[in-house]
């Protein structure tokens, strides 16, 4: 478990799934991020990323201190075969919407940057996000990283035609 001044970053329990799963299925939180999900991709989300517990990664649920609400899911992953981050590790978070632009998602990676660069021997932590999704390229800059050059690419898992294909790589080298 990580703490911050305002959250809580744990594993995630059952207790979370109705939230996370609504989440999840709002079109308005998916929209740069692809298509809304439904109870069995939330889960399959959820049990994806418990196969990174073992190296102490995988997203986490993001809880607020003063009222146990659950904001959202972040963390740290392995960068999936099918793209050029393979292996990798690669950030990544998705707030609720009513809990937009009050500084959680940039706390929560903070934490996890901090937890990483004192846990693991990566020499820099990747993001990649949909080109359109300007709000996550945003929060890569805030928090330190960079856009790499040569990092464009067409996500091999979304239709041609879908506007989230086309994605840009960030990264932030170990301190």
């Amino acid at each position: 478990m990580i703490t911050t001044e305002r959250l809580i970053l744990r594993l995630p329990e059952p207790r979370d799934r109705a939230a996370l799963h609504a989440m999840w299925a709002n079109p308005a939180v998916m929209a740069e991020l692809g298509p809304v999900k439904d109870a069995a991709a939330s889960d399959a989300v959820l049990a994806k990323h418990d196969r990174y517990r073992h190296e102490g990664l995988g997203f986490r649920t993001v809880e607020r201190h003063r009222d146990g609400a659950v904001l959202g899911f972040c963390g740290l992953k392995r960068g999936d075969a099918h793209n050029p981050i393979a292996g990798e590790v690669e950030a990544g978070w998705i707030i609720d919407r009513p809990y937009w632009r009050l500084g959680y998602a940039r706390e929560a990676m903070a934490a996890f940057f901090g937890w990483a660069w004192e846990n693991l021997d990566a020499p820099r932590i990747v993001a990649i996000t949909s080109a359109i999704n300007r709000k996550s390229q945003q929060l890569m800059m805030t928090l330190g990283m960079r856009r790499l050059v040569d990092g464009d690419f067409d996500h091999a898992l979304i239709p041609i035609e879908d506007p989230l294909r086309a994605m840009v790589t960030y990264a932030i080298d170990r301190p």
